[in-house]
């Protein structure tokens, strides 16, 4: 490296999935170009954010790592099991239904259901995985290595000088660095936060807890946990190693005036399922913290700069997003760096593209988290604090009003795929609605009408980008009062179906199961939520024709299925006097680790 020379195409300040997803896939796709990566720890490093979302594992497939992450054998995530809500009995989501899961030797390939599934991962391992991945391409990568000083203004990097006396230049520079945004920082960039939620965490790794389920060979389900002062997340990492957490407002942390030691123990004594889990385990100790303030960047891009992961905004962890708000921003910013390094699309156009399709996202997640704390009958101690975010949120939790705030967020999302929010598709995210609010059978919109007709008037046609094999195309879209219609995936679907079909249900449900059967990714249930989903937006206009006959839509078919059940698992929901499982300090027992990868069946309890 030579002083006040531009001497690398890309360099990314930070070496976790942020900053190795987007190395890796610059690498990938134009291997000539020239990646260098600043991290200032050594891998493999402790990290919390273990739970990931299925549309990780797609990043990973196209960077060419997914192997390698599925020989490291972490728990497959079929779903979560959840005490939230106003039942008090737990209850399951899982991203597919049991039925369709097959049980295979591990490890297997990314194929059939393992694309509907995902991973709770060892950041340790993972991370460096993810790391060594990028620099097998052809990244150069310095371990151990802090970036000190960004000289340049708020718009402008000039360069990198890192604490051992080196001064970096290069054409674009990624902030990845996490909460901590050193470049985002460096710029002057604010921070906002669209929430009244402030938490803090407190958690600790066990060694030999018990799963609570096991499903096949090496599923399991995550445990989301409400307690009357907060939630304990339950995420087995490896075959024996288990991250266990627990999250409540920094209000009542200070209330409480306990040390954090004090106040995870306590947490874990008021959750049989957890003590019953741990019965036998040992902890590593002592407990890790951290503040948990959701918040977005005020600015996402400058002249020459970028910010990818939580160094551009994070979102609270109950819908376990932030490992997959990290890969798909790494993604966007990869093929922006790209696009650009061939001259293929104006810089400002994908500029905003980037900006606003990662404000989205990340408001979305903390948007539907603030409904699922202010909807959580558990929190019998946080009433108060739930009453005040849904009161400025503007939520009013009737299905109908908590759905319409909602969507004022935006379902959908610019790449085409299909309509959700927070890792959840619409009927998901529709069937939570009900249920915390007591209607479980609130309707769908779609079933008061029988007729539907798009509805273009007062929209502007524009382009939004479609991301695949590295690059950038311009697809056609409309927008109109800030929301978008890409003519993308499902989307264009439906809007095709509109345009060419009678504007009866029965004549559009018909031509959208020929659809279906033609498009191998594409799902009935997903193109009817999309109708939905442009309904609400304004797109679809519906009416009745009293000649026809009005059907309500049953999203899981005549049969009711869907991915929510009533949670089975045999474990106590009650502690026995008797039993005295406080966590301990003792060492943890020899376990099966990663001195033993042998993929866990645990038996029935």
């Amino acid at each position: 490296m030579k002083d006040g020379r531009t001497t690398h195409d890309v360099a990314i300040i930070g070496g976790g999935p942020g900053g190795s997803t987007v190395a890796s896939f610059l690498k990938l796709y134009n291997p000539d170009l020239r990646v260098v990566v600043f991290e200032k720890e050594r891998f493999p490093r402790e990290h919390v954010g273990e739970s990931q979302l299925p549309v990780v594992g797609h990043i990973l497939d196209e960077i060419g790592v997914w192997d390698k992450v599925e020989r490291a054998n972490f728990p497959i995530k079929i779903g979560a099991t959840y005490l939230w809500g106003s039942s008090p009995q737990p209850w399951n989501f899982e991203f597919l239904p049991l039925s369709q899961f097959r049980d295979q030797p591990r490890p297997a390939k990314f194929e059939e259901d393992r694309r509907l599934t995902a991973w709770q991962v060892d950041r340790a391992v993972y991370d460096k995985i993810l790391l060594d991945h990028a620099r097998e391409l052809g990244a150069e990568v310095h371990e151990q290595t802090r970036v000190a000083v960004i000289p340049g203004d708020d718009d402008h990097v000039a360069a990198l000088e890192t604490d051992n006396g080196e001064r970096i230049t290069a054409t674009h520079y990624i902030d990845a660095s996490g909460h901590i945004g050193v470049l985002r920082r460096a710029m002057g960039v604010g921070r906002t936060v669209p929430t009244s939620l402030k938490n803090m965490a407190v958690w600790d790794y066990w060694e030999n807890a018990q799963w609570a389920t096991t499903i096949g060979t090496g599923g399991t389900r995550v445990q989301v946990l409400s307690i009357g002062s907060g939630w304990i997340w339950f995420i087995p990492i490896s075959p024996t190693r288990t991250s266990i957490g627990f999250i409540c407002p920094a209000s009542h942390y200070k209330k409480k005036g306990m040390s954090p030691e004090e106040l995870y123990v306590d947490a874990l004594s008021q959750c049989p399922r957890v003590m019953a889990l741990t019965a036998d385990a040992t902890r590593e100790t002592p407990v890790r913290t951290t503040t948990d303030w959701s918040f977005l960047a005020d600015r996402m891009v400058g002249s020459n700069w970028m910010l990818v992961g939580e160094s551009a905004g994070f979102a609270d962890p109950v819908l376990a997003g932030g490992l997959a708000l990290t890969h798909v921003g790494a993604r966007a910013a990869s093929y922006m760096i790209l696009s650009l390094e061939r001259g293929e699309h104006d810089r400002a156009w994908l500029a905003d593209w980037y900006t606003k399709s990662q404000q989205r996202q990340i408001k979305q997640f903390i948007r539907f988290a603030d409904f699922w704390y202010a909807a959580n009958g558990q929190f019998t101690d946080l009433q108060d604090i739930s009453a005040d975010i849904a009161k400025d949120a503007g939520i009013k939790l009737t299905a109908k009003e908590a759905f319409r705030w909602l969507s004022l967020g935006g379902f959908n999302p610019e790449d085409g795929s299909r309509p959700g929010i927070g890792g959840l598709d619409f009927g998901a995210v529709h069937e939570i609605t009900g249920k915390f609010v007591d209607q479980p059978d609130a309707p769908w919109s779609i079933s008061k009408y029988n007729t539907f007709k798009l509805n273009l008037v007062g929209a502007r046609k524009t382009k939004v980008p479609l991301l695949k094999d590295g690059r950038i195309e311009a697809r056609d879209a409309y927008t109109r009062g800030g929301r978008t219609l890409p003519l993308l995936g499902v989307y264009a679907v439906v809007h095709d179906v509109l345009k060419s079909t009678p504007n009866d249900m029965e004549s559009i449900a018909q031509a959208i199961v020929d659809f279906a059967a033609r498009i191998p990714w594409l799902q009935a249930h997903d193109a009817m939520a999309t109708l939905e989903t442009m309904l609400i937006d304004g797109w679809v206009r519906g009416s009745v024709d009293k000649r026809r006959p009005v059907r309500p839509y049953l999203p899981h078919g005549p049969e009711g299925r869907s991915n929510f059940n009533a949670n089975q698992d045999d474990i106590p929901e009650i502690v026995t006097p008797d039993r005295d499982v406080a966590p301990t300090a003792e060492p943890p027992k020899p376990g099966r680790g990663a001195e033993d990868p042998t993929p866990r069946k645990m038996p029935k309890r």
